[in-house]
């Protein structure tokens, strides 16, 4: 199946207003940078969107970041929001790339069957001098009915089962500093490194002025960093949200995406039960 994963501004322009389109900010910031997407939302934004906060619609008792919700809390936010079912979800996000994939994994992973992303984001949308609106969103609740696809989810066991029997490439998307143990993690109690076995593609690579590389390009990043676009791919990063980046990747570059590990380094690397390894990734 071919699926459509990005939109650009001037289909998204002319569908303005259209009641069966949802139009998503996901925007979410690291929280060195100072910047709550909530409140940038509300100074701006695309006409008719609604704010999808990953840190809110999340499973917030396990104490790792925006973690999955169950399907029940899924719902009823996406109800709220004005998100329901056999509508067409458009995400976008301030930066251009970052946690717009994000929210386009969640959608899917619970079922929705027509989200694509705003190609080059709000910074694209500005740039042409299309219009913005402010202020809260004020949607009308829709229902939404969850069909989580667990094949979406990868969890830790998946991940150190996938890494014994070697089903697969566990791919991680934080940058090599991070990954090689050089720098420190930015999450108190979560130690250097990455899980051993794993390969190294930093979403840095992959995604240019706002935009998902494509084509050759794409491919490229994948090849210099060791990845087999003929295996499946189980995508990792800091706390799940470059992992989606690089899944959206994959899937556009025709690979297969068995799962991205909601967990990723957030839960491995504070688990004492979980070894860790230093230094450039081996690749045979």
């Amino acid at each position: 199946m071919t699926r459509e994963n990005f939109v650009t501004c001037d289909w998204l322009a002319a569908r303005l207003g259209e009641p069966e389109l949802g139009i998503v900010d996901g925007s979410w910031h690291l929280p060195p940078t100072g910047r709550v997407g909530s409140e940038e939302f509300r100074l701006a934004h695309i006409p008719g969107a609604v704010f999808f906060d990953i840190d809110a619609i999340a499973d917030t008792s396990t104490g790792l970041p925006h973690m999955l919700p169950d399907e029940t809390k899924f719902a009823d936010e996406m109800t709220t929001l004005g998100l329901g079912d056999g509508m067409r979800f458009v995400v976008y996000d301030s930066p251009g790339l970052f946690a717009a994939a994000r929210v386009w994994w969640t959608l899917r992973a619970f079922g929705a069957e027509d989200v694509a992303i705003l190609d080059g984001g709000l910074p694209q949308w500005r740039r042409e001098g299309r219009p913005i609106e402010s202020g809260d969103a004020h949607p009308r609740p829709r229902s939404f009915t969850p069909r989580l696809n667990r094949a979406f989810v990868a969890s830790l066991d998946d991940v150190r089962r996938t890494l014994a029997a070697g089903s697969a490439q566990v791919v991680d998307a934080r940058p090599a500093d991070r990954f090689e143990g050089r720098a420190p993690e930015p999450r108190p109690g979560v130690r250097s490194g990455h899980i051993p076995g794993s390969l190294n593609l930093p979403f840095v690579e992959i995604v240019e002025h706002g935009r998902l590389k494509r084509g050759a390009a794409l491919n490229q990043a994948f090849a210099a960093r060791g990845l087999d676009l003929s295996k499946p791919v189980v995508t990792t990063c800091g706390s799940g949200v470059t992992a989606a980046v690089l899944a959206l990747a994959v899937e556009e570059a025709g690979g297969q995406v068995a799962g991205l590990y909601d967990g990723s380094w957030s839960e491995w690397g504070a688990r004492a039960d979980c070894p860790v390894a230093t230094g450039p990734a081996t690749t045979s």
